[in-house]
């Protein structure tokens, strides 16, 4: 996640431990407190089913899956505290629609996991969002992929926009912490400046952009993902209109998700307009290092099977059923792609190999480079950077 609040506008976020608290070896020893042992943040895909039908779904799936029991999802749990995992994010298919969903959300904050949703909202009514906040979750993020007619041509459901705005509101409404999820592709990109007008008027705290993954119904809509100089621009759009709702004294929190190269063109911007403080936001970025997968993210899929993150399914690196998870996760084979990815600087190839934000960006996501190339340690095509501002060595 590129954090455009808290990196451009200069905002604490609560996340922020978190988000800047990897090492890097560019980093000022003063500044090297922080641990290089960092437990994983865990999405568990708790279930396949769901009430819609998304275009962009990552976790899409056909067949009747086995997924883990009360009793085993029950146990995950304890081995996610015991193994000192700091987040847990509950989605699917959409994770209300299992019926033991509050039992385990409860059991995770009992334990002192901090418990995030990501769901579609549909089905958050009154008592719903009452029953969240008496449990403790710390936030529930709810997708919205447009204004009404967009929104529901994606979600394959007429009047899911409007049950999805519902439950924002009874979240807000019963002081549940809400935040907008949104895709990007070139289907919806003229929405954002919409979007963003209803996250000032609905009083919506946070919004993630998230840059397509061909992954799952994804990968059947990738050619649909934003052109180079579209991105660009979407950033540049993203950016001014943070700047101004925090202007105006609205202090959203803005997040970029899935395109680590977000970072550096967001500090070369700053560089290009002379901002003092783009060497600092340099030093957050490397603090931060980039995409973590297999390092400081895991997926755990609604059968037990464990993936490096959420959108790498076809690779598998154990499952829960067989060991803990601090035994498939704590000391990888070497060899192992969970070993690899932890080294993966060392690995990758092109453009990526002499990138001099290769330490910033730790070579963006290996799911859609694989995706696109057939090579695992190929180049993410969502890389928008040009050849002259990753040479090394230039200003």
């Amino acid at each position: 996640m590129i954090g455009i609040s808290k990196l451009y506008v200069g905002k604490v976020e609560v996340s922020d431990p978190l988000r800047y608290g990897r090492r890097s070896a560019r980093l000022p020893s003063h500044l090297l407190q922080f641990s290089e042992d960092k437990k994983p943040v865990v999405v568990w895909n708790v279930t396949t089913r769901c009430n819609l039908r998304c275009t962009h779904c990552y976790a899409a799936t056909d067949g009747t899956p086995d997924e883990l029991s009360t009793r085993e999802a029950l146990a995950v749990i304890d081995e996610l505290a015991a193994f000192g995992c700091p987040v847990l994010l509950f989605s699917g298919g959409e994770p209300f629609t299992r019926p033991d969903i509050l039992t385990l959300a409860r059991h995770a904050v009992q334990l002192g996991l901090r418990v995030v949703f990501s769901t579609n909202g549909t089905l958050i009514d009154a008592h719903m969002a009452s029953e969240i906040k008496g449990i403790g979750v710390s936030y529930v993020g709810i997708s919205i992929d447009g204004m009404e007619g967009v929104h529901d041509r994606f979600r394959g459901c007429q009047g899911a926009f409007q049950r999805s705005l519902a439950g924002i509101r009874h979240c807000r409404e019963a002081g549940v912490k809400v935040g907008l999820r949104v895709t990007m592709t070139r289907d919806n990109v003229g929405e954002i400046p919409a979007i963003f007008d209803l996250l000032e008027n609905e009083r919506i705290p946070r919004i993630c952009l998230y840059h397509l993954v061909y992954c799952g119904r994804g990968a059947e809509i990738a050619g649909h993902d934003l052109a180079p100089d579209v991105r660009r621009a979407t950033l540049d759009m993203i950016i001014d209109r943070t700047m101004r709702l925090h202007e105006r004294g609205v202090p959203v929190e803005v997040l970029t998700v899935d395109n680590h190269c977000d970072g550096p063109y967001l500090y070369l911007r700053m560089v290009r307009e002379g901002n003092p403080r783009a060497e600092n936001v340099m030093t957050l970025l490397r603090m931060n290092g980039g995409n973590s997968t297999g390092h400081g993210l895991a997926c755990i899929s609604w059968d037990g099977t464990v993936y490096p993150d959420q959108f790498w399914r076809n690779k598998p690196v154990g499952n829960v059923r067989d060991k803990t998870f601090g035994e498939i996760w704590g000391s990888p084979e070497p060899g192992s792609l969970l070993a690899l990815l932890r080294e993966k600087k060392k690995h990758v190839t092109g453009r990526c190999a002499v990138c001099r934000f290769l330490d910033v960006c730790g070579g963006n996501f290996r799911a859609r480079a694989e995706a696109a190339t057939g090579d695992v340690w190929g180049v993410d095509p969502a890389c928008y950077l040009t050849d002259a501002e990753i040479a090394q060595g230039n200003a």
